[in-house]
């Protein structure tokens, strides 16, 4: 089954209201098998908007990553990140595994 990946472009626009997402966030990550590929790291944009944080997230399945998402955890901490930042969020299938 292919993986899943959660991709997020960010803009932060009150780092403290945005430190309370960032105590919230980690437990639904946790729950669902996250696997922090990139978060934040030094990142050049070649085309398009920029954005301050670029975080790349695997998943078991693009169903689990799903499942995260709408779990009871994240949103708690969508609620917290709304009033906090800019977001692009996309959940992709990764590609099959090739034996």
């Amino acid at each position: 089954m292919p993986k899943g990946y959660w991709i997020a472009l960010v803009t932060v626009t009150d780092p403290q209201t945005y430190y309370g997402y960032q105590q919230v966030a980690p437990a639904a990550f946790a729950k669902y098998g996250a696997r922090f590929l990139a978060r934040g790291g030094a990142a050049t944009t070649l085309e398009g908007a920029v954005w301050q944080r670029h975080v790349v997230i695997e998943f078991d399945s693009k169903e689990r990553a799903l499942a995260c998402y709408d779990s009871p955890e994240y949103r708690a901490a969508r609620e917290k990140r709304a009033a906090a930042c800019q977001a692009s969020i996309v959940i992709v299938e990764g590609l099959p595994d090739i034996a």
